[in-house]
C-alpha cells in the first residue's frame, strides 16, 4: 500500500477525503532536501517545507493531481522564492547601512555625557584654537580656514596641531576626574 492509498480516508459513502499526514511522513525528507539544495540552508529549509505542507493541506486541487510532483514543484518555487527574498533583503541592507536599531537610553545618556564634556573642553581653550578646532570638524579645508578666521594660510596647521594636543591634554585631565 503507497502513501496515497493510505491517506485516501473515507469521510462518507462514496466520498474520500486526504490525510494529510501520511503525505507529509512519507515526502518531508525529500522536500526539505530539495529546497535545502536551492537556498543552501538545512533549517531554513525545514521551517519552509512545513509551508510547501500547509500549502498542500489547503489546496484540494492539488490533493487531487500528482501529488508528488506537486509537492516537488511547490517546493523548489518556495525556495526559489527565499533566495528572492535574502537577495532583496541584502540589498536593501547595503543601500541602508546607517539604519540600526534605536539606541538605548543608556546610550542616549553617554552621548549626551560625551558632548557636553567635548563642549566643556572647547569652552576652556582658546578662542580661535576653538574656532579652529569645530570648523575643521565642519570638513572645511586649510584655506577655507584661513580665510573665514584670517589667519595665514601657511599657519593653519600648526595652529590646528596646537590646538588638537590643546584639546587632548584638557580632555585627558577631564578624563581622569
Amino acid at each position: 500500500m503507497d502513501a496515497l492509498s493510505e491517506a485516501l480516508v473515507e469521510t462518507r459513502p462514496g466520498e474520500a477525503r486526504l490525510d494529510i499526514e501520511p503525505v507529509f511522513r512519507a515526502n518531508y525528507d525529500r522536500i526539505v532536501r530539495t529546497i535545502a539544495r536551492v537556498i543552501r540552508d538545512r533549517a531554513r529549509a525545514e521551517e519552509l517545507a512545513v509551508d510547501v505542507f500547509l500549502k498542500f493541506s489547503r489546496n484540494q486541487k492539488a490533493q487531487q493531481e500528482n501529488i508528488e510532483g506537486w509537492l516537488y514543484r511547490t517546493a523548489v518555487r518556495t525556495g526559489l522564492n527565499e533566495l528572492r527574498r535574502q537577495m532583496r533583503q541584502e540589498r536593501y541592507e547595503r543601500l541602508v547601512p546607517f539604519l540600526r536599531p534605536a539606541p538605548t537610553p543608556e546610550e542616549l545618556l553617554a552621548g549626551r555625557q560625551e558632548q557636553e564634556k567635548v563642549r566643556t573642553v572647547l569652552n576652556t581653550l582658546p578662542r580661535r584654537q576653538a574656532e579652529l578646532l569645530v570648523l575643521r570638524s565642519q570638513g572645511l579645508s586649510y584655506q577655507e580656514l584661513a580665510s573665514a578666521l584670517k589667519l595665514n594660510p601657511a599657519s593653519v596647521g600648526t595652529l590646528l596641531s596646537r590646538a588638537q594636543q590643546a584639546f587632548r591634554k584638557e580632555y585627558g585631565k577631564r578624563d581622569r576626574k
